[in-house]
């Protein structure tokens, strides 16, 4: 009997272990060399514009945000409603199927310095608490994701990741597109408003794939 039980006590703690496992691997997102300060990440937002952002930018993503580590914790500062720090796990969890990119300059270790990635956070504090701009209009009264991150790497960093484009160059054929456009802007469309979108970033020169899950 006492066999029996010990038993069958091994195997409920061998079952909880394996569960539990279960559980780290969910939440081991990637490993820790894959992120640094100043790293810009990538994901498919589940927003009602993020379809729409898709098919006007040819383009799978369509949110992204700047990676700080804060005491041994990483976060995500992004664009949302309102502009706001984020920790990491939370963000990816809310991007579709968890799936992200993080890209890095190329040459990161001479660029984003202690005092660069000071300045960097620096100038997004302006930003922090701003609302969300649904117009993406080129101002600081208001700010959109991709806005923020190209902002702040120009000002601190003296780079321009991506290239600014007129709202006109984007495909908005699609449906879901002038639908989207006429829900914000009605007949009124400003067609020659600068943008920068996560598309023209994802695919800057100056930037490398570091990680991809």
């Amino acid at each position: 009997m006492k066999k029996s039980l010990a038993i069958l006590t091994i195997g409920l703690f061998t079952l909880l272990g394996c569960n539990n496992a279960g559980d780290a691997e969910k939440e081991r997102i990637a490993p820790r060399e894959a992120f640094q300060n100043g790293d810009i990440i990538f994901q498919t937002s589940t927003s009602s514009q993020s379809k729409a952002i898709q098919l006007a930018t040819e383009s799978k993503y369509s949110h992204i945000g700047i990676v700080y580590e804060n005491d041994g914790e990483y976060f995500v500062y992004e664009a949302v409603q309102p502009v706001k720090l984020t920790p990491l796990q939370a963000w990816i969890n809310r991007g579709e199927d968890g799936h992200f990119v993080v890209k890095r300059l190329k040459n990161a270790k001479e660029l984003l310095t202690a005092d660069v990635l000071s300045r960097m956070k620096e100038v997004g504090e302006q930003y922090r608490g701003k609302d969300y701009d649904i117009y993406f209009e080129w101002s600081d009264e208001k700010i959109y994701c991709s806005e923020l991150v190209w902002k702040i790497y120009k000002d601190a960093v003296g780079i321009e990741i991506g290239n600014l484009e007129a709202l006109a160059a984007f495909d908005l054929s699609d449906p879901r597109v002038k639908t989207k456009m006429e829900e914000r802007y009605g007949e009124n469309i400003p067609l020659d408003e600068k943008v920068i979108s996560p598309a023209a970033m994802f695919h800057a020169d100056q930037l490398i794939t570091v990680y991809e899950n």
